[in-house]
C-alpha cells in the first residue's frame, strides 16, 4: 500500500534546499564574478529576484501547466493557485493519476512540487549570462515571467509528465538535460542574438572583474548539483546514490578535460577554465544521472570538457555572437551531449521497477533515436517560442539599455547601487 516514506521525504526536501543554493547564492556569485565591476550587482539582482519571481509564476499557473494530466502538449488549469493542494497535503502523490503511466510516489505533493519549483527558478537564471551586461530589468522580468509559462512549462509536461507526448515516447532525462539545460542554452543563444553585442565586444577587455567569486559560486554549484541530480528519484534509495556517484565522477572528468585542452592550447591551465569545465561535466551527467553508471559518466564529463571549451572559445568566435557568460557554450552544447550520451549509455537496471523489472530506458539506437528527438524538439520549440518572446517584449517595453547606460554600468543606472 502507498504510504508517506519520512526518509524519502528528508532527502527530497534536502535535495530541493539544495537546488535552491545553487541559485542563490551559488548563481549569483558565479556570474557575478564573471561580469565587469560596474555589472556586478546588477547580475546578482536578476538571479535574486528571478528566485521570487519564478516562485510567483509556478503557485499562479506554472505547476498546473506543467505536471497536471492535461494532454500531450500542456497540463490543465486544476492546479492554479495550487487548488485542491490542501485536500491530500499529507498523503502520497501520484503523478499522473488516474492515467494509465501514472507514478505513485512515497512523498507528500506539497514536497514534490516544491523540488520542482527549484528547476524552474534556475532555469531563467541561467539564462540570464547569455545578456548579461545589456538587458532592462524591466524587459528582464517580462519576458522571464512569460518564458516560464510559455516556453518552460510546457517543455517539462513534455517530458515529465507521464501524459507528455516526449514520455509517452520512453524520453530518458532524469534531471533537465533537455527541460533545463538545452532549453536555457538555446534560449539564451537566441537572447544574445536578439539583443547583440555588448559594446566594445572584442576590443576592450572584458575580462572578469573577481574570479574569486566566480570560483565560490562554482563550488557551491558543484555541491549543489548533487540534490539536482538525485532528487529525480523522489527517495533516499540506491538510484539516489548511483546519481550523486556519477555527477561527481562526471565533474572531475569536465574539469580536468577543459583544464588540460585548455593548458595544452593555450600554455596554462586557467581559473575559469576548470571551474567551466566542472560545469560542463554536471550539465553533461544532468540528464543521464539516473541512467548511466560510473564508467559511462567519466567518458561523458572527459568528452563534454573538452569540446565546451571549444564551443566557448573557438565555435563562438568563429560564429561572432556575444553569448556574454557561455550560456550557450556550456549549458546548451553540454546538455545536447549529454542527452544524446544517455541515449546510447543507459543501463536498464536503473530505471527497472515492479512493472518492468529489465528497465524502461536501455541504450541502444532505439532510445538514441528517442534522445534525438526530444533534443530537435526542444531546440526547435525553446528557440522559435524564445524569439516571439523577445520580440513581443521588445515592442511593450524595450530590450535593451542605451548605449550611454550601457557604458556608464547597470548597477548605477538600473539600480542606483555600486560595488566600491
Amino acid at each position: 500500500m502507498q504510504h508517506v516514506v519520512p526518509g524519502d521525504v528528508a532527502w527530497v526536501l534536502v535535495s530541493t534546499i539544495l537546488v535552491l543554493l545553487m541559485t542563490v547564492p551559488g548563481l549569483a556569485l558565479f556570474y557575478a564574478g564573471m561580469v565587469r565591476k560596474k555589472n556586478v550587482l546588477a547580475i546578482m539582482m536578476q538571479s535574486f529576484m528571478l528566485c521570487a519571481a519564478m516562485t510567483v509564476v509556478w503557485v499562479v499557473a506554472g505547476y498546473s501547466l506543467a505536471f497536471t494530466n492535461g494532454d500531450a502538449w500542456l497540463g490543465d488549469l486544476s492546479r492554479l493557485f495550487l487548488n485542491g493542494l490542501a485536500a491530500g497535503w499529507d498523503r502520497p502523490f501520484t503523478l499522473g493519476a488516474g492515467t494509465a503511466a501514472a507514478q505513485p510516489t512515497t512523498i507528500p505533493e506539497s514536497v514534490f512540487l516544491m523540488f520542482q519549483m527549484a528547476f524552474a527558478i534556475i532555469t531563467p537564471a541561467v539564462v540570464t549570462g547569455s545578456c548579461a551586461d545589456r538587458m532592462k530589468f524591466s524587459a528582464l522580468l517580462l519576458f522571464f515571467t512569460l518564458w516560464s509559462l510559455v516556453v518552460y512549462a510546457p517543455l517539462a509536461h513534455w517530458v515529465w509528465a507521464p501524459t507528455g507526448w516526449l514520455a509517452q515516447m520512453g524520453v530518458a532525462d532524469f534531471a533537465g538535460g533537455t527541460v533545463v539545460e538545452i532549453n536555457c542554452g538555446v534560449s539564451g543563444l537566441v537572447c544574445a542574438l536578439m539583443l547583440g553585442r555588448r559594446l566594445g565586444y572584442g576590443q576592450e577587455n572584458m575580462a572578469p572583474w573577481n574570479l574569486s567569486y566566480a570560483v565560490i559560486g562554482a563550488s557551491l554549484l558543484w555541491v549543489g548539483w548533487m540534490g539536482f541530480n538525485s532528487g529525480g528519484a523522489l527517495g533516499a534509495n540506491g538510484r539516489a546514490g548511483m546519481a550523486v556517484l556519477v555527477t561527481q565522477i562526471a565533474a572531475a572528468g569536465g574539469t580536468l578535460s577543459w583544464t588540460f585542452a585548455e593548458w595544452f592550447l593555450r600554455g596554462k591551465p586557467s581559473v575559469l577554465g576548470a571551474i567551466s569545465g566542472a560545469v560542463a561535466g554536471l550539465v553533461a551527467i544532468t540528464p543521464a544521472a539516473g541512467f548511466v553508471l560510473p564508467g559511462p559518466a567519466l567518458a561523458i564529463g572527459l568528452v563534454v570538457g573538452a569540446v565546451c571549451f571549444w564551443s566557448a572559445t573557438s565555435l563562438k568566435a568563429a560564429l561572432g555572437y556575444d553569448d556574454s557568460l557561455d550560456a550557450f557554450g556550456v549549458h546548451g552544447v553540454g546538455g545536447i551531449i549529454g542527452t544524446l550520451a544517455t541515449g546510447w549509455f543507459a543501463f536498464g537496471p536503473l530505471s527497472a521497477g515492479p512493472d518492468a523489472p529489465a528497465g524502461t530506458a536501455i541504450g541502444g539506437t532505439h532510445l538514441l533515436g528517442v534522445q534525438a528527438v526530444a533534443v530537435a524538439a526542444t531546440v526547435t520549440w525553446c528557440g522559435g517560442a524564445s524569439w516571439v518572446l523577445l520580440k513581443l517584449t521588445d515592442l511593450l517595453v524595450g530590450l535593451r539599455v542605451t548605449r550611454e547606460e550601457e557604458r556608464e554600468g547597470l548597477d548605477v543606472v538600473l539600480h542606483g547601487e555600486q560595488v566600491f
